[in-house]
């Protein structure tokens, strides 16, 4: 019950239209994707309204990637018309998302650090970091890179 004919008795040789490797009607086999293990360091300190976070990359590997993204959420809204190193861009009004630039399997990015206002001076802010892309790589340790971090407003870092 194929798609294509026999060509020859007990050959096991089809026609095209069937999808059979070696065949006219073939499809292209999938490229397989990279394996890397991103994974994402940092710190945050508030204090008095002011924000700071310092974030690293790193790649544990097998395979060296050409760029990622991290993306940090805020739990608190952040003040308007604030800039943003050139390696980041705002994502939403409490979102900041950053390339990390190429790195290698075994390697580290140089890391990027953020100084924001919130706006008032809350308690505390609880930051949610991720990966928004790592370049089509697979990772099959994801929880290195997902973080949700709370600091309190006592102005001492808070390690993730």
């Amino acid at each position: 019950m194929g798609t294509g004919t026999d060509t020859g008795a007990g050959t096991g040789t089809r026609t095209a239209g069937t999808g059979a490797p070696g065949t006219a009607g073939a499809a292209a086999p999938a490229p397989i994707a990279p394996e890397a293990d991103l994974a994402h360091h940092g710190q945050v300190v508030l204090r008095d309204g002011q924000l700071h976070v310092w974030v690293g990359s790193e790649n544990h590997g097998p395979s060296g990637l050409p760029d990622a993204t991290v993306r940090l959420d805020f739990s608190v809204p952040l003040a308007p018309g604030q800039e943003v190193p050139p390696a980041c861009l705002w994502g939403g009004d409490r979102t900041v998302l950053c390339r990390t630039g190429e790195l290698r399997a075994g390697g580290r990015a140089r890391g990027v650090a953020l100084d924001l206002r919130t706006l008032g001076t809350p308690a505390e802010v609880v930051v949610d970091v991720d990966t928004a892309w790592n370049g089509g790589a697979s990772d099959r340790n994801p929880e290195n890179n997902r973080h949700r971090v709370l600091a309190p407003a006592t102005g001492d870092p808070y390690v993730f």
